[in-house]
């Protein structure tokens, strides 16, 4: 499937993303014709993890949250790793970030520890996700249902548990974003 004029954005939190939930759909989507922003807290470089505690690589942020809207993007994608997700979540920036593609039934791919930026966005009621199965609680007492499964999708919400998922994860995120917004029958 192409992506061929699509623009996606992909977060990334300093010092706490995990690194192969970072550059593998990155790259997925970048293969399949999208061009992608790199957005976090701050501008500058951003650090990754490995396995939460391991540092990973360094990679250029292009924009900030207060220099971005989700209106320029077809498509968001939210890696995981408990570090980089629980600063993403605690910025107001970020949270209404997100909560816009929502809000625009945009299509948002999230793996891992990354659903507890869907809980602060308050984007999880009557959903049905997967994630790490630490986070299982927390979507629960959002009004979510939480599924232990390599890859759910829902009305274009795309969600995986953990790295060894990436390849599902991938591919149903070039999926969902060629299909674009979600339309209400």
């Amino acid at each position: 499937m192409s992506l061929k004029g699509k623009s996606i954005a992909i977060l990334i939190a300093p010092r706490g993303t995990e690194e192969p939930e970072f550059v593998q759909p990155k790259e997925a989507v970048e293969q399949a014709g999208a061009s992608v922003t790199v957005i976090s807290l701050e501008s500058g470089q951003a650090k990754t993890n490995n396995h939460d505690l391991d540092p990973g690589g360094e990679y250029a942020v292009d924009t900030t949250f207060a220099d971005v809207s989700a209106d320029d993007f077809d498509g968001l994608i939210i890696p995981g790793g408990c570090v980089g997700a629980d600063k993403l979540r605690a910025d107001d920036d970020a949270v209404a970030f997100v909560k816009t593609f929502f809000d625009q039934k945009k299509p948002v791919g999230v793996i891992c520890h990354g659903p507890w930026l869907l809980v602060e966005a308050d984007v999880v009621e009557g959903r049905t996700l997967t994630s790490f199965p630490s986070v299982r609680t927390d979507i629960e007492n959002a009004g979510g249902n939480w599924v232990d499964q390599e890859v759910v999708v829902d009305e274009g919400l795309v969600t995986s548990r953990k790295p060894d998922d990436l390849p599902a994860f991938c591919a149903k995120l070039v999926e969902e974003f060629a299909e674009g917004r979600q339309v209400d029958a």
